[in-house]
């Protein structure tokens, strides 16, 4: 690759290096992870303060890029500054505007405004990569299956349970997952080949939710996922997943985006299966 045919926009530096990824060394693959996963980091951090982070040598953050068709690291991290000057300008506005709208309204009034903000954003950003076809795919996936086993644990609970109350109205037979009682394992233990496992899980990675799908995959359960990353431990092994990317607000992430995806597949599921009686 000579240094002309770099990407010089996020979206094509972000798939350039999902499809290195498999042929990078271990470091390397670390770092990508890492990049794809706090992309704003990135844009802002040091050498120092990134290989910290990912826990790397500042060398190997040279590397990555060099690997990539990047000159430097600098190089690089103006493309991960590109992403953010326009979508910063306007959120630093539109806050400007609400703390101005909401001065009299006191702090829960900003925080109100913070949370919707990243939620909007939350939902913009699934709506312009969401791929239409994907959806369908999924849908049928689901329609398909006998039974659905829904795994979202800690942060994805709320992601779970919701799916479950809905599929039980809706009259899909589906198995919630919820550890209750350490009785997860022996809630998964009559799934098979003819069912679907739906995994809902975002960093750090719930250890409980990757462990139980890795096992379900193994015995041939098809895997359908929600996360966050090419990299996220679901990812390799769904039959196809959703990646999902929150934004958040002093440190919370918002949860629009996933429940919207969520409410879709429910009643897009339902939809498919209505057809076929």
């Amino acid at each position: 690759m000579t240094v002309t045919d770099t990407p010089r926009d996020f979206t094509a530096l972000r798939a350039l290096i999902v499809e290195r990824a498999p042929d990078f060394p271990r470091r390397l693959t670390q770092v990508a992870s890492y990049a794809l996963e706090n992309p704003d980091d990135i844009a802002f951090g040091t050498v120092a303060t990134i290989a910290q982070a990912a826990d790397v040598q500042p060398s190997t953050l040279v590397r990555f890029a060099q690997s990539l068709g990047y000159q430097g690291f600098s190089e690089l991290q103006e493309v991960f500054q590109s992403r953010l000057r326009e979508r910063v300008l306007n959120y630093d506005e539109r806050l400007e505007q609400l703390r101005e709208h909401t001065r009299n309204s006191g702090k829960a009034g900003l925080v109100f405004d913070g949370f919707a903000n990243a939620s909007e954003q939350s939902l913009a950003t699934l709506r312009e990569k969401l791929d239409p076809q994907q959806l369908q795919v999924a849908a049928d996936m689901l329609a398909k299956a006998e039974t659905i086993y829904l795994i979202g644990l800690r942060r994805s609970f709320p992601i779970s349970s919701y799916m479950a109350y809905a599929f039980g109205k809706l009259g899909i037979r589906y198995v919630l997952v919820d550890s209750l009682g350490g009785l997860a394992a022996e809630d998964t233990s009559f799934a098979t080949p003819q069912d679907v496992v739906l995994a809902v899980s975002f960093t750090p990675y719930a250890s409980e939710t990757v462990t139980l799908t890795q096992k379900l995959a193994a015995r041939g359960v098809p895997v359908l996922a929600i996360t966050d990353s090419p990299f996220s431990p679901l990812a390799s092994i769904a039959q196809t997943w959703f990646e999902v990317q929150e934004a958040n607000f002093e440190g919370f992430r918002s949860m629009a985006a996933t429940l919207t995806l969520a409410m879709t597949l429910t009643v897009a599921t339902a939809e498919r299966r209505s057809k076929k009686k």
